[in-house]
């Protein structure tokens, strides 16, 4: 295993992508180019057994995470800007407090063979817990074959399956997106309330992501609105042509159109749209579609398109966006505020538990975020460590919600944008909270 010394890690990872929302990320592959170990001997300090370090002379170990996200394939574009996310913690701690970091970014390529092999890699190399990986497919692979097994926490800040909520995972899996079963009813109620809508067509991506996607949005269309949905079309992820899977979806003639898909296949997809249907018929996509560059590849405004996507509205937001913004040069999109909140998470609770050991990290995962404790967010984060390594109890409350953990490792509640596109960019109309 080829190891890399921390300030080799932490230089150079740079704002690789573009802009944009990795939502749900729920879906897609994900490959492996990234960084593929780092040291493994992180410092054990003082405390262990999830109950907190005693005090001593915590503030100088090392404290390890990886960061596991695709940079390249279908969610590249997205990938890149939501591992800076969750990179900028180390960054930003490390230059307020004496601690020192070991972090290693890996690429799944959007695909789960290759996750699951560079997940492996993280493991071997000593990493006791993961911010990622980003889409359902490649998480649920992900954590069943590499970290449940191997006793490493796993936190995602964009898969959004519900399917994740089932998984036999023994307390190892957390995530700071909320589930589609969540997502699906809020897309329900902006196409009746935005488009008084009662018919619908879906297309949806091909895999764990789409298919229970689009099934908890047509579930909460019928049910909760009386709506009906005319043609349910998949597609695999970067085809040629979509030509003929929009046909089918648009002969129906329904009332709007769902899309659920990723960057880029949307880039072909919604070329294929705007050569043969009006610019102005009602679309709907989630947050895997909602990409700043997107306007521009497509070569098209696309105000025609909606979205839904997770939102950055937590306590900590604003301090947080100042510092992505400071790093890398560029504001943040969506999920990267997640991101941040993940590796905080894992960074106190590592702290708190006194060694660089995956159970006792998951032991302390709730100790650090839920209430009650001193409120910690990103303007009194290095505080927040230093109190979490002394065993004092803390309540770490995110840049994207509060991040209160439920007994499945999600979230208790969170809140959504609703999206347009308006001036080639996904500008927020209003928030949605829901529980």
């Amino acid at each position: 295993m080829h190891k890399k010394r921390r300030r080799d890690l932490l230089k150079g990872i740079g704002a690789a992508g573009t802009i944009g929302l990795a939502g749900c990320i729920g879906g897609g592959d994900d490959g492996d180019d990234g960084d593929d170990g780092g040291d493994s001997d992180g410092g054990d300090g003082d405390g262990s057994d999830g109950d907190g370090g005693d005090g001593g002379d915590v503030e100088t170990r090392e404290i390890m995470y990886g960061v596991l996200m695709p940079e390249t394939g279908d969610l590249g574009s997205l990938g890149g800007p939501i591992g800076d996310g969750a990179r900028l913690v180390a960054r930003q701690l490390e230059s307020e407090t004496d601690f020192s970091f070991d972090v290693s970014s890996s690429d799944t390529q959007t695909n789960p063979q290759t996750g699951i092999s560079e997940a492996n890699s993280l493991v071997d190399a000593g990493y006791p817990a993961v911010v990622g990986s980003a889409s359902s497919n490649v998480n649920l692979q992900v954590t069943r074959q590499s970290f449940i097994p191997n006793e490493v926490v796993g936190i995602s800040p964009s898969s959004t399956a519900p399917a994740v909520t089932q998984l036999d995972d023994n307390g190892y899996i957390f995530r700071t997106a909320p589930s589609d079963a969540l997502q699906g009813p809020v897309i329900a109620q902006v196409a009746v309330e935005e488009f008084d809508a009662s018919t619908v067509s879906t297309m949806f991506l091909n895999d764990n992501y789409g298919q229970a996607l689009e099934e908890s949005f047509v579930e909460a269309f019928r049910n909760e609105h009386d709506g009906e949905a005319l043609e349910r079309v998949s597609f695999e992820p970067e085809q040629a042509s979509y030509a003929s899977q929009l046909d089918t979806a648009m002969s129906a003639d329904p009332d709007f159109l769902w899309i659920v898909g990723f960057p880029q296949s949307g880039i072909q997809l919604f070329r294929d749209f705007y050569n043969s249907f009006s610019e102005d018929f009602p679309i709907i996509v989630p947050d895997g579609l909602i990409d700043d560059t997107l306007p521009g590849e497509v070569g098209n405004p696309m105000t025609n398109v909606w979205g839904t996507a997770p939102a950055a509205g937590g306590a900590g937001a604003e301090r947080f966006a100042e510092l992505y913004q400071q790093e890398w040069d560029r504001e943040p999109g969506v999920f990267n505020a997640h991101a941040y909140d993940a590796a905080a998470c894992v960074v106190l609770a590592n702290a708190r538990a006194g060694e660089n050991d995956g159970t006792a990290i998951r032991d302390n995962m709730r100790e650090v975020a839920n209430p009650p404790g001193t409120e910690i967010t990103a303007d009194n984060l290095a505080e927040g460590l230093r109190m979490a390594a002394a065993g004092e109890e803390i309540q770490y409350t995110g840049a994207s919600s509060a991040v209160d953990f439920d007994e499945n490792g999600d979230m208790k509640a969170v809140s959504y944008d609703v999206l347009r596109y308006q001036d080639g960019e996904a500008q927020v109309q209003r928030t949605i909270d829901f529980s």
